[in-house]
């Protein structure tokens, strides 16, 4: 990774539905626009994917999605609406922000729930995308939902239960996600707090075995970004992320003429490689790396693959 930057600019951006945007930019000002889309949903952007770009090459725009990390309203807080943030609030977001900053064109960076969100934004506005980098590729369809919350469960039974158990029994044996989503919402903050932490246990369980991983990746977060990412996560996945079951492959030829790299962990127990498979058949022109020694969080193997893809599209 390159030497930590600041930005050269940040604020926040009006919706004009009561929801502000927190946005920055970094690197050279003249640079190539590229658009860091980060995960979750509801994780924020953290302030170390700057130094995936070289400052000198590019134009580097970050934003955390409604209601995540510097934007209000907070979801931490119980009495943030949730129910204008969807998927398509998320892509007019995207492309408020690119005119706001005067961009014709932009690549597109970001993985797991960000690499929906890309493909959701870049099928609806291909002719505002330049390039794409994908690690850890998901569609968020809802086999793959329900893989990651309730199949991946056979390599973890016990914990697998625990995160059931997190419920009410009578929600045990029907849709868990929405039970939490209702959890997550209750007005009583025990309630909301032991829903967050079995949330997030269960997320942690899943990546536990990655051996190049980071180790409670997801729960080393403080409370309140932890409150604020388990409560968008299951209003998102509740609902199917608001998409189609599948279209965002059955659309992926709208890609057509756009240069993508998808970077995928082998071992990746949340996210199979069976997506990224799917999508580098459908999107023509797209490349696939399989990273053997990765899972979902990563490895150097998989980092050195991301800096070199986006090394290679600088200067296009």
């Amino acid at each position: 990774m390159r030497p930590p930057i600041e930005p050269y600019d940040h604020g926040m951006l009006d919706t004009g539905d009561g929801n502000l945007i927190y946005w920055e930019v970094c690197g050279n000002p003249d640079g190539k626009p590229a658009l860091v889309v980060h995960g979750g949903p509801g994780s924020g952007c953290s302030t170390g994917v700057r130094r995936t770009f070289d400052p000198e090459r590019y134009r580097i725009v970050l934003f955390d999605q409604r209601n995540c990390g510097r934007s209000r309203p907070h979801a931490s807080d119980p009495a943030t609406d949730l129910s204008r943030n969807t998927t398509q609030h998320l892509i007019a977001d995207m492309e408020l922000l690119r005119e706001h900053l005067g961009i014709g064109k932009w690549l597109l960076y970001g993985g797991s729930w960000g690499s929906t969100l890309i493909l959701a934004y870049a099928e609806t506005h291909p002719e505002r995308v330049s390039e794409i980098v994908i690690p850890a590729v998901t569609t968020t369809r809802r086999s793959e939902i329900d893989w990651l919350y309730r199949g991946v469960g056979r390599f973890f039974p016990e914990a697998w239960d625990r995160f059931r158990d997190g419920v009410p029994e009578a929600d045990r044996d029907g849709d868990l996600l929405a039970a939490y989503a209702r959890l997550l919402s209750d007005p009583d903050d025990k309630v909301r707090e032991k829903a967050a932490v079995d949330w997030i246990t269960w997320e942690d369980a899943v990546i536990s075995m990655e051996a190049n991983g980071k180790p409670n990746a997801y729960s080393d977060r403080p409370a309140d970004a932890i409150m604020a990412m388990t409560r968008i996560c299951s209003h998102y996945f509740s609902n199917g992320a608001w998409l189609e079951e599948g279209v965002l492959l059955r659309e992926a030829g709208r890609l057509a003429g756009i240069p993508g790299v998808l970077i995928h962990g082998r071992l990746d127990m949340g996210g199979p490689p069976q997506t990224a498979w799917e999508l580098a058949k459908a999107w023509p022109g797209a490349e696939l790396i399989m990273v053997e020694d990765s899972g979902h969080t990563g490895s150097d193997t998989m980092r050195n693959a991301i800096l070199a893809a986006i090394d290679r599209f600088a200067d296009r």
